[in-house]
């Protein structure tokens, strides 16, 4: 490595942003530059890393390594570590009302001086905050993640030779109030014993263990339960999708293929939303013949939501981050104290120097 060599720490909280930062970490690499891992608390399991992979392991090798810029698939990062710090999001906008009353995915937590938005949807309202609160700017990059959906050459390991049988993929948010799964499971459980379909099943890590268990359990030839960190094969392997909030359902919908919810309140038209348990099976059936005018609807939004089927999205993203490197923060108006919520982040990470 040259000493103009670029330094990017890879910030993560969760299992699931190891497979959200790996194709921005495959873009750091190709061009030649570094990249390092930094895994905060408890919730995030370094058995996931792999050998090719480097981890620093405290704050004080952060701060000596000294990232050009942190990127952050959350909603925070300690402002006392080094860099331009990137936020690159953990998900889209599914439309999640925080405490206070507000999108979720639209609270400014003055953490981040970039923002690397998904498509024109969000990209306009940070704007418009960046606008008002002139403590950060704001790219549109697409998203990551989805780099190898749109690239060739994505492994389909759910799919089986010789069942061309429709998949069926139901996802659910862990939300007690918003979750479906345990209103739907009766349902599902008749329609995997007709076997029509084969059903994949996959749950957000936070879904409570026991309907974890019971979804565990109907597990057949005609039902697979999914555990996994990197949702894009899964996705790629079903034809359609039944959900409620979930924000992986956007994530379906940018292949080009069709959602059924189950009481979702969002009243949008390129999804098809069912109330009671008995339309599940007529809605699936059909989505799976693909209206036209559905269809439409789904094209539409995901020019809206993301627009970039290029897969090159990591790129963009190093690029915003560059040229905020290159010409600097100072035009920038300092970020708010916050003092309550860094103090907890220093809490958390054991860190209380303050130079």
């Amino acid at each position: 490595m040259s000493a103009n060599n670029k330094r990017y720490l890879l910030y993560i909280a969760q299992n699931y942003s190891y497979a959200m930062l790996r194709p921005l970490q495959a873009a750091i690499w190709a061009r030649g530059d570094e990249a390092r891992w930094f895994l905060e608390g408890n919730e995030v399991d370094p058995a996931f890393l792999n050998a090719a992979e480097k981890r620093l392991l405290t704050i004080e090798e952060v701060k000596s390594w000294q990232p050009d810029a942190v990127f952050v698939p959350g909603n925070v990062v300690p402002r006392f570590i080094p860099g331009i710090k990137v936020g690159v999001f953990h998900g889209f906008n599914a439309g999640k009302m925080n405490h206070r009353g507000r999108e979720d995915h639209f609270e400014i937590r003055d953490c981040f001086d970039l923002y690397c938005t998904q498509g024109p949807a969000t990209t306009l309202p940070f704007e418009r905050l960046a606008e008002k609160f002139g403590t950060f700017k704001v790219a549109e990059t697409g998203w990551p993640t989805l780099d190898p959906m749109f690239q060739q050459g994505l492994e389909r390991p759910y799919d089986i030779e010789g069942d061309d049988r429709p998949v069926v993929l139901f996802c659910s948010t862990f939300s007690r109030s918003l979750s479906c799964a345990p209103v739907v499971y009766e349902k599902i459980k008749a329609l995997s014993e007709q076997g029509n379909w084969r059903w994949l099943v996959q749950f957000h890590p936070k879904m409570s263990q026991d309907i974890v268990d019971k979804y565990k359990a109907l597990e057949s030839e005609n039902l697979t339960f999914i555990e996994t960190d990197n949702v894009l094969p899964l996705l790629k392997a079903a034809d359609v999708m039944l959900c409620d909030t979930s924000s992986i359902l956007i994530m379906f919908l940018l292949q080009g293929k069709p959602v059924v919810t189950f009481n979702n309140q969002t009243n949008r038209s390129h999804l098809v939303n069912v109330e009671a348990l008995e339309d599940i099976e007529p809605a699936l059936e059909k989505v799976l013949s693909h209206p036209p005018e559905l269809m439409a609807e789904i094209e539409h939004y995901c020019d809206d939501i993301h627009p970039f089927r290029d897969g090159q999205s990591s790129e963009r993203v190093l690029a915003a981050t560059d040229k905020l490197i290159e010409n600097g923060i100072d035009d920038l108006k300092p970020k708010p104290m916050n003092l309550l919520r860094h103090l907890k982040m220093r809490k958390k990470l054991g860190y209380w120097k303050f130079n």
